[in-house]
């Protein structure tokens, strides 16, 4: 369900909306007739900075922010940068809510993480269980501040009367992701690795942890629609995951890339890196119920697509990732 006429004439600040998940939100603004579209670069907004954030909005004079910003990465971003994604997403999130807040900006729509779950919370994941448990802790300090804006955007809808909404989706995927090894997530990192393993010839590529965990993933033209229809017709206090409800191991997923990519040699496992949280998969039914969302691409679907976008652009990522 969608509804053109409620983005006409509307101003919409897009934090991080020349990334991954931004670039694709914003096409679908503008298929749903947002003519009025901001994307400001970290280059003249410094987001983590107050002074910039009152500038972004001084400038832009927005209806609506959607906060999709975020300093992330996978596990070994996440250890070597503890400190820096805590302070960093922190800020941004406390930042930009607040001086929405004394803007008058009538919706602020905040993307979280799927990090920001108890370690050990019951699967599927449900909103109810999101404060129950410290997160997983590879990743705790980037889930715990981006946790924070439901927090903030609870209690300023209490006492302001702030019309903010938080969003939790699962891991994305799909084009335009970021294939870089030292910074990227499972699935990017995995079909990069399995495509240069078999152009090099080779009998075997490498994987950390063991492939016990398991993850449930989100077509990233999927996780945009989910947002856009949550920012159309979600008003409330309570977190919504976004998501599909399905989960696999992340050793069934390895060998589905494989496939599918056509390496016929062996994966191995190296044990002595994390693993990370044991499991993730989400209870997806409020989206569904609040505002309709149901993710379109199955897993297979949008590896292919993933895997098709990498082979047409896989020269320009390695100019500039290696």
């Amino acid at each position: 369900m969608t509804m053109p006429s409620f983005w006409e004439n509307k101003r919409v600040v897009v934090t991080g909306g020349a990334g991954f998940l931004g670039s694709f939100v914003v096409e679908q603004l503008r298929a749903r007739g947002c003519s009025q579209i901001i994307v400001p670069r970290s280059k003249d907004y410094d987001l983590v900075q107050m002074e910039a954030v009152q500038r972004l909005y001084a400038d832009a004079k927005p209806d609506m922010v959607i906060h999709l910003a975020a300093r992330v990465g996978g596990i070994g971003a996440n250890q070597s940068n503890p400190g820096r994604f805590f302070y960093d997403n922190l800020m941004m999130g406390t930042q930009l809510i607040e001086v929405g807040r004394q803007r008058g900006l009538k919706k602020f729509v905040a993307l979280g993480t799927i990090c920001a779950y108890p370690k050990f919370a019951p699967i599927p994941f449900k909103e109810d269980d999101i404060w129950n448990g410290y997160p997983e802790e590879t990743n705790a300090p980037y889930g715990l501040a981006k946790k924070m804006m439901l927090a903030q955007s609870q209690a300023y809808r209490q006492q302001y009367g702030f019309n903010s909404i938080v969003l939790f989706p699962v891991n994305l995927y799909g084009p335009r992701d970021n294939f870089d090894l030292n910074t990227s997530h499972v699935i990017p990192a995995m079909i990069r690795k399995c495509v240069e393993a078999k152009e090099a010839g080779k009998d075997r590529f490498t994987l950390w942890g063991d492939g016990s965990p398991s993850r449930e993933f989100l077509y990233v033209e999927d996780a945009a629609e989910g947002i856009l229809c949550a920012a159309e017709l979600y008003n409330g206090s309570l977190p919504v995951n976004l998501g599909t409800g399905e989960e696999i191991t992340i050793h069934n997923l390895a060998g589905l890339i494989a496939n599918e990519v056509g390496f016929k040699g062996q994966i191995e496992w190296d044990t002595t890196k994390p693993n990370g949280q044991p499991r993730r998969c989400l209870d997806v039914s409020r989206a569904k119920q609040l505002f309709g969302f149901q993710a379109r691409h199955n897993l297979r679907e949008g590896l292919k697509k993933t895997i098709q976008w990498f082979h047409l652009n896989s020269q320009s990522i390695r100019e500039v990732t290696f």
